[in-house]
């Protein structure tokens, strides 16, 4: 389409407004826009203005006309905007932007200025319309959203514990700089993995605290990672929403729900509430290994002792018979001296007996301990933990092999946990004493139908077959008076594995070594998984 042409319909366009809309209008709506409107020549002086005009610029109508438009310039506009605004319109183009202008009384405000460049019939510029609005109570909100939002992330950025944010499928919208870094540490995405951990933890009642936006508090949770020791976070979960900024969302708002989760790694704490826990636990075997040995010691003593003093009441009635059938003879003083010398033994048995009560009353009384549900294998995780250094001092390779469906059992706790650390220190000083390449433990911990089986077996010296029993005597040891060992160790483990309803009892023909079997009940209910 020519030139000509397109200015002949623009002319009839004007033509047909002429017909229709009366001249006046034009100037009404000029004159009653809420847009400040002015008109000036082609050097920017200013011919018109209309009453928006004088409102935004405090100029009255005979103060501003004739004056330049540059009356209202302020100094801190950069002089590339003018430049390039002078650019645009004298190449016949509009221009749109922002000046910094002054009011008459000095005060500044931000325009929001469009200019048009209005041509005559040949084509030249001849005037120059300028329409332009106050923005600075809308440019000072978005600052101060800008800031707030600046100021923010500055607050998220330097907290100490990773914050990430999720949309509604569960993918990281936004995240903080210590989020980054645990991305760096687990390598894969941490909010993943942490909220598989929380769901999982939770099951069904995530689902529902995610279905009615219901804060979700800390939980801690651990991490597995390869080659290296579990971490653990306290991961906190809540939601809220955001009004979608569309114009679809104007008059019928449009929400979206994004998840907000904080991360705080604790893995420290827990490696020092386990050491706590582990030295509380060290504390309370060691007090009870001390009882024990006391009460078995104490025991055995009675049990020694009990043999001869029978033996003697027994020669004390044998004594008596006697001397109740022996006839009556002239030489009564021999008769009396045998009955004084009855009086005499059953008074020193009955001193004997009553020195036996004193000892067994001295005997410490079982540890108050509730019976629970135990697990086995925490129990023996524990015990190899408070074995590490004598372990690694020993130079002993451990072989731990956990299994998923090893029931619990019904059981004292810190009983079983010294049973269990008297059979591991046992296996550690055989091994120590065959001083063989081998050196090496194995437990294994399975269940049965009616049992809980675990397996220890050591790379020591063994025990003869004919030993297998005997072994569990109080007093016996195998390993020599010169060792200053009592023989109570295994004696007070099957004390442990009695009391639980257990066996005990080591294998016959093992070779390379012992392997000690203990079997303990399940409990009444528990089916194999």
């Amino acid at each position: 389409m020519s030139k000509f042409t397109t200015e002949q319909n623009r002319d009839a366009v004007t033509a047909q407004a002429d017909d229709f809309v009366p001249p006046q209008i034009f100037r009404q709506v000029v004159e009653q826009s809420a847009l400040a409107i002015s008109i000036t020549d082609e050097r920017s002086n200013i011919l018109y203005a209309n009453p928006a005009f004088f409102r935004t610029t405090g100029y009255s109508s005979q103060e501003i006309i004739g004056q330049n438009q540059s009356l209202l310039s302020y100094r801190t506009t950069p002089q590339a905007v003018y430049e390039n605004m002078w650019s645009q319109i004298r190449r016949q183009r509009p221009w749109n932007g922002l000046l910094l202008n002054k009011r008459r009384d000095g005060s500044r405000y931000l325009a929001d200025l469009t200019i048009t460049p209005v041509m005559n019939n040949d084509g030249n510029t001849t005037h120059y319309l300028g329409m332009h609005r106050d923005i600075t109570e809308v440019h000072r909100l978005e600052r101060q959203v800008q800031n707030q939002k600046s100021l923010i992330e500055s607050v998220v950025d330097a907290a100490q514990f990773a914050i990430v944010l999720l949309d509604e499928n569960e993918r990281v919208y936004l995240d903080n700089q210590e989020y980054k870094k645990l991305i760096g540490d687990l390598g894969k995405e941490p909010a993943v993995i942490l909220l598989a951990a929380v769901r999982s933890q939770m099951g069904e009642a995530f689902n529902q605290a995610k279905l009615r936006h219901q804060n979700i508090g800390a939980r801690e949770v651990s991490v597995e990672l390869h080659n290296r020791s579990p971490r653990w976070f306290s991961c906190a979960v809540s939601w809220f929403e955001e009004q979608e900024t569309g114009a679809d969302a104007f008059y019928e708002p449009l929400q979206r729900h994004f998840m907000l989760m904080t991360i705080e790694d604790i893995s420290r704490l827990k490696l020092q509430q386990e050491a706590l826990r582990i030295n509380s636990l060290s504390a309370l075997l060691s007090e009870q290994e001390r009882i024990q040995g006391i009460r078995e010691t104490l025991a055995g003593a009675v049990y020694q002792l009990e043999g001869p003093l029978n033996m003697l009441a027994a020669v004390s009635n044998m004594l008596e018979r006697r001397l109740a059938n022996t006839p009556s003879s002239p030489l009564l003083s021999q008769k009396g001296w045998g009955e004084i010398s009855a009086v005499t033994l059953e008074e020193a048995i009955q001193k004997s007996r009553d020195a036996l009560e004193t000892l067994r009353a001295c005997i410490p009384g079982q540890t108050s301990e509730a019976l629970q549900p135990v697990n086995i294998q925490e129990i023996i995780a524990n015990v190899l933990k408070l074995s590490t250094a004598l372990l690694l001092g020993s130079n002993i390779v451990v072989e731990w092999q956990t299994s998923k469906n090893c029931d619990a059992v019904l059981g004292y706790q810190a009983q079983l946990s010294n049973l269990f650390k008297q059979l591991i220190n046992n296996a550690v000083e055989a091994i120590n004493e065959q001083r063989g390449s081998r050196r090496e433990l194995r437990i294994h911990c399975v269940s049965h139908a009616d049992c809980v089986e675990i397996l220890i077996e050591d790379s020591g010296s063994g025990i003869a077959d004919e030993l297998r029993f005997k072994v569990f005597q109080p007093f016996f040891t195998t390993k020599g008076s010169g060792n200053q060992h009592l023989g109570l160790g295994l004696a007070m483990a099957q004390d442990v594995v009695n009391r639980h309803g257990g066996t005990i009892d080591i294998a016959p023909h093992h070779q390379g070594g012992c392997k000690v079997r203990v079997q303990l009940p399940r409990m009444p209910g528990e089916s194999d998984v």
